[in-house]
């Protein structure tokens, strides 16, 4: 295979320690760090001069087709949200539509420089080729719900596992699938067992909502006599492969179970907030030593992608839960949303951070814009300054998706008129 080389030269690398210099990618893998300028020839050069150089962002928990739904039901609570608005209208849902929706959101993460994303939906082959058209990374589970009702939990079974069979470990290595049970409170004990049993089989990661909601706790308490996590424990469902979204009420005995079982968290700070479900304790979590990594939910509960928003609703959140501004500092928030979250999806050998050897999924920050002067410290900025449009160049597994904030994948404008014609038909039937 012939060589394909890119130099991002002269830029300010966030790598174990901040430093300026260039980095050289060869094909699909970074192959050098130097503080030399112009140390070589490459087939493609990037000018960073005034740039900041980070590792793509990493979306733990999303629903990328859902962004079809983009301010379909605002200002409600959960329950009302999905029984009244979201779930009548995904009774409608067909593959052309998610297909859609997940190639709008697809452009929305790389213009905001997300490269890797885990997604729960549904008509996840449509999605995949997405996913794949886009360019980006992702891990992508069709989300499971039996209500106790046998037939249905056989055919959510049969869903995955063509899902997986069909997607998993495709697009040069970019798709990957793992199983996706709802929540405690839409699947049955029998489903979430034989989804462990398979998972630990097959070796695939398990995605899956949690503790979301006080409303759901109580649920899940009045069914199975115990909180949601002390009854996942239970029926011996955790593991260090379930990647749990929210995790909002928690107990103490609680986050004892989630250390024990090295169990991954995405926090969701917009959803949760929008949606009034509470606050997570992450500070006290990540003091504990778990995994907390960073996630948009769906943009239907949010609004956006923009997991540079995220990052700092994250940050904010927690020092004015805890009234110590000290709390979760803007260097822990980027691992969160970068090394951690690539942890939790099991790739942080691969991606996460700016390292020789790792994958080339890099983002370039244009740091000469007025909300981003003077240039101080380039984590700070990233994280409490800078939002998505501050993105300049985005590279996923040594491609170049976007250049000087121009698509170099997709067309924007088609994908835009798609969206909006396949957002107008669906609503029309719901």
């Amino acid at each position: 295979m012939e060589t394909k080389s890119i130099l991002i030269d002269n830029v300010t690398i966030l790598g174990d320690k901040i430093k300026k210099g260039s980095v050289i990618v060869e094909n699909d893998k970074i192959v050098e760090i130097t503080e030399k300028s112009g140390s070589c020839s490459a087939d493609e050069v990037i000018n960073g001069e005034k740039k900041v150089l980070m590792p793509g962002l990493v979306n733990t928990h999303t629903h990328l087709s859902m962004t079809l739904m983009r301010g379909l039901a605002d200002d409600l609570p959960l329950d009302t949200w999905l029984n009244d608005h979201i779930w009548p209208v995904e009774a409608n849902l067909t593959g052309e539509y998610c297909y859609a929706g997940a190639l709008l959101a697809c452009i929305e993460m790389i213009k905001s420089g997300t490269t890797a994303f885990n997604d729960m939906y549904f008509f996840m082959d449509d999605v995949a080729k997405a996913v794949d058209k886009s360019g980006l990374r992702g891990m992508l589970s069709h989300g499971m719900i039996d209500l106790g009702d046998e037939e249905k939990r056989k055919a959510e079974f049969r869903e995955t596992m063509r899902i997986i069979e069909k997607c998993h470990d495709t697009a040069d290595g970019r798709i990957k699938v793992a199983f996706g049970p709802h929540a405690p409170y839409t699947c049955s004990t029998e489903l979430l067992k034989e989804v462990r049993e398979k998972s630990s089989k097959l070796g695939l990661k398990i995605h899956i909502h949690v503790a979301e909601t006080e409303f759901e706790v109580g649920q899940i308490k009045e069914s199975y006599g115990a909180r949601p996590f002390e009854y996942l424990d239970e029926i011996g469902f955790l593991a260090d492969d379930v990647i749990a979204a929210h995790a909002v009420w928690l107990s103490d005995k609680e986050i004892e179970i989630i250390k024990e079982n090295d169990v991954k968290l995405s926090h969701n700070p917009a959803s949760n907030m929008k949606l009034a479900s509470g606050i997570s304790p992450v500070s006290k979590l990540v003091e504990s030593g778990i995994n907390v990594s960073l996630g948009t939910d769906g943009a239907a509960s949010n609004n956006n992608l923009d997991m540079f928003e995220e990052m700092k609703l994250a940050a904010l959140l927690q020092k004015v839960h805890t009234g110590d501004s000290t709390v979760l500092p803007a260097e822990k928030v980027l691992e969160m949303a970068t090394i951690d979250a690539a942890a939790a999806l099991g790739l942080e050998n691969e991606i996460g951070s700016i390292e020789v050897g790792k994958k080339a999924d890099l983002v370039l920050v244009d740091m000469k814009t007025p909300g981003l002067t003077p240039f101080r410290h380039p984590v700070s900025h990233v994280v409490y300054s800078a939002n998505g449009g501050d993105v300049d160049t985005v590279i996923c597994n040594g491609e170049i998706l976007m250049r000087n904030k121009v698509l170099e994948v997709l067309d924007e404008a088609e994908v835009i008129q798609l969206a909006e014609d396949a957002a107008e038909e669906l609503l029309s039937k719901s």
